[in-house]
């Protein structure tokens, strides 16, 4: 049996500097390196966050837009960036399919496990969109979710960090990595890996959690391939 693994990028690794939009660039990077798990016969489903479009917390921040109003329209925003990544395979000659967990039947599939699995064992990418379908929930736990229900070996975490850190390394210079750290460690010091449901979900399942940097070429092919962690963290 082939492994089979599932990518979640968050939104704002699609965008350019300013953090809104889509960086065409980014995409192409992105599809020549999941191109090569391809191609080294790997399955793989994708999860896309959507807040460089729009995130449902800070649009219903100021009480106007109604928080379930807010998600949705942050579940949208990840249908758009699964069909941009989708016409980015697709440029690198890839087989791609969209399933949606919100019914839009001129833009994608409605999300079934049984015809998402069975896309995966033709060789075809998965891209996972529309969050869970449900408010108050995270592309975070829509990823582990998804991981589980079409039995992925592990969920990769693709940021644009190395790792695990103890603290902000972009904001302290003495920052040090957790190579790897227990799903009780993670809940318990509030380690921001995932949010805690997605962490909670994954220790259930035994689902590892590998957090890499997306923008280090080969370095998802090194991890699912090789095994090679060492430039990541691992959450177990």
């Amino acid at each position: 049996m082939r492994q089979r693994v599932l990518v979640k990028f968050s939104g704002e690794a699609l965008a350019a500097d300013n953090g809104f939009g889509i960086n065409t660039s980014i995409l192409k990077f992105i599809a020549k390196e999941i191109k090569e798990l391809v191609e080294n016969d790997i399955e793989v489903g994708i999860v896309i966050g959507g807040g460089n479009i729009i995130r449902g917390v800070s649009a219903a921040k100021d009480g106007i837009i109604k928080r379930t109003s807010g998600d949705y329209m942050g579940m949208l925003a990840t249908v758009i960036n699964a069909v941009a990544m989708q016409e980015a395979l697709e440029y690198m000659g890839l087989e791609v399919r969209v399933q949606s967990a919100i019914k839009m039947e001129q833009i994608c599939e409605t999300f079934i496990v049984r015809r998402a699995i069975r896309h995966l064992e033709k060789g075809r990418i998965v891209i996972f969109a529309a969050g869970t379908g449900n408010p108050f929930f995270t592309t975070d736990t829509a990823a582990t979710l998804r991981a589980i229900e079409i039995q992925a070996s592990m969920i990769i975490k693709a940021t644009k960090v190395d790792g695990i850190y103890d603290r902000d390394p972009n904001l302290f210079s003495d920052a040090k990595r957790l190579d790897v750290i227990s799903y009780d460690d993670a809940l318990r010091d509030n380690i921001k890996v995932m949010d805690d449901t997605s962490i909670a979900l994954a220790k259930d399942n035994s689902l590892p959690i590998v957090v890499c940097n997306m923008f280090k070429e080969n370095n998802l092919l090194n991890v699912v391939k090789n095994g090679d962690f060492s430039g990541c963290s691992v959450v177990k």
